[in-house]
């Protein structure tokens, strides 16, 4: 379901029913010639509406303009950067609007340097975020000693499920470090980024423009194959299909 096409009831519903909630986490960035610049945003949303297919989700609009950083290309090739203390307020903005609305089961899905599940900025901001927006919904909704009263004290017996505090916003890369490893590697505008975008949005991937490529990251692109992007695709929902719950 995308959350734009629901009407109040059916967000009630599932909100009550923990149907999880999926806020994709992207970026504008330079994809050298051959892929389009929304291509982190576009790789999350395409999973996400093979997903759909697969379980029941709530798929909110994504965000993006992200902490893209530089270190690609300056603002001249097209990359548009959020200052990531700017961006964390707004990503906090948002989840406190959905948690204190009653949604207690909340996956930012990231695709943006999460080479081997690492943790940059970017993602680093969703992190802090959640976790300082859900201790002063804790303290605020249960006073403070909320963690040591002893109305918590099945915490450890309950870690990683619906009724840990802490699990109501997860913050996951869209390609697990296992589901990386799977696929054969991970990069930026080569082989396997532009093919698991050419395999979900194949009009956003022009490899006849590989040739003007000069870009060391960009130069496997030229490899590309729909077979690999399937694969890609498919182990992608395998794993996220495990994780998302």
């Amino acid at each position: 379901m995308q959350m734009v096409d629901m009407f109040f009831d059916e967000l009630e519903d599932a909100k009550n029913r923990k149907v999880p909630f999926i806020i994709p986490i992207g970026t504008i960035e330079y994809h050298a010639h051959h892929a389009s610049c929304g291509t982190d945003t576009m790789c999350i949303t395409g999973i996400m509406r093979e997903l759909e297919k697969k379980k029941e989700i709530v798929v909110c609009p994504p965000i993006w303009y992200g902490v893209a950083s530089y270190a690609v290309g300056g603002p001249e090739t097209g990359t548009i950067q959020v200052d990531v203390d700017v961006y964390e307020q707004y990503i906090y903005c948002i989840l406190k609007s959905m948690l204190y609305g009653g949604n207690k089961n909340i996956y930012c899905v990231v695709h943006h340097q999460t080479e081997e599940g690492g943790l940059m900025p970017m993602t680093l901001a969703c992190h802090k975020a959640a976790k300082k927006l859900t201790m002063e919904y804790m303290e605020e909704t249960r006073g403070k000693g909320w963690w040591g009263s002893n109305d918590y004290a099945d915490y450890y017996e309950n870690l990683g499920s619906g009724d840990d505090p802490f699990s109501y916003i997860k913050v996951i890369p869209l390609i697990s470090k296992e589901a990386q490893h799977k696929n054969g590697g991970f990069d930026h505008a080569g082989l396997y980024e532009t093919s698991i975008m050419y395999a979900l949005y194949p009009d956003h991937v022009d490899l006849s423009r590989t040739k003007d490529n000069t870009e060391w990251f960009a130069e496997s692109a030229r490899e590309v194959t729909m077979e690999l992007g399937q694969f890609m695709v498919k182990n992608t929902l395998e794993a996220l299909e495990e994780i998302i719950k």
